[in-house]
């Protein structure tokens, strides 16, 4: 299918229509795992990336979700003039509804916003969910969260704000590279959230963090076996 664009940023400011995104066969094995964060960050410490978060930073609004699937990436910046002139002269600068518009089924929005005003509201959640994306990431803040949760949409976001964006942020770039909390994050770059935290894995070490992660999930896996066992702690196998 053809995608267009809506208009409500300038072409040459959407990098990618069509991103490249891992492969399917990827995405389950990462989904197979679980809430996995805390074994794909210790993989990922092990192979000298740097792509985590904490939970207790990107805050999950919905407790238990879990996500695995390729970045959508969009970057927020502050509009220029009063908030005040911007809405009288009903100069709107956000663009995520862009995003939604060229996303594919699975992906993750993954924002760096502008702090203490809300990036993303509760109708922006629900046509993403319409569109098939399955959640957001957004280092800024977020508002509606009542309902993002009504509709199944999981947010994780370092802040909540009721203070609209819609006058106050502009959307300068879409399917480029963002930072979030320090983390470059490309699109299609594999994003793995949870209660725990955010694991943003580059796309070419996927396949990488993948096998080692089954690898360490296993014996983890034995070793909660034996403690249910009733093995002896100096017995257990050892974690590695």
């Amino acid at each position: 299918m053809t995608k267009t664009l809506l208009g409500k940023i300038a072409p040459e400011r959407v990098r990618s229509l069509d991103i490249e995104r891992p492969p399917k066969d990827l995405i389950e094995g990462f989904k197979a795992l679980g809430d996995a964060t805390g074994i794909v960050s210790d993989v990922m410490d092990h192979l000298g990336i740097a792509g985590t978060l904490p939970g207790s930073l990107l805050r999950p609004t919905i407790p238990g979700a879990t996500i695995v699937g390729p970045a959508m990436t969009l970057r927020n910046t502050v509009m220029t003039g009063h908030p005040v002139d911007n809405a009288r002269a009903h100069r709107n600068g956000m663009a995520e509804i862009e995003a939604h518009n060229i996303a594919e089924q699975g992906d993750v929005l993954v924002i760096e916003g502008v702090p203490g005003l809300s990036n993303m509201g509760g109708i922006s959640a629900q046509v993403a969910k319409r569109q098939g994306e399955i959640g957001a990431i957004v280092s800024g803040g977020v508002r509606d969260v009542a309902h993002s949760r009504r509709v199944g949409f999981p947010v994780w976001a370092t802040e909540v704000s009721p203070i609209t964006g819609k006058w106050r942020i502009e959307t300068i770039e879409i399917n480029g590279p963002v930072q979030i909390e320090g983390i470059r994050v490309n699109p299609g770059d594999l994003v793995v959230a949870d209660d725990t935290g955010v694991c943003f894995i580059p796309r070419d070490r996927a396949r990488e963090v993948l096998e080692l992660s089954r690898k360490r999930a296993a014996a983890e896996d034995a070793r909660c076996d034996a403690i249910d066992r009733g093995v002896a702690i100096r017995d257990l196998p050892s974690a590695s």
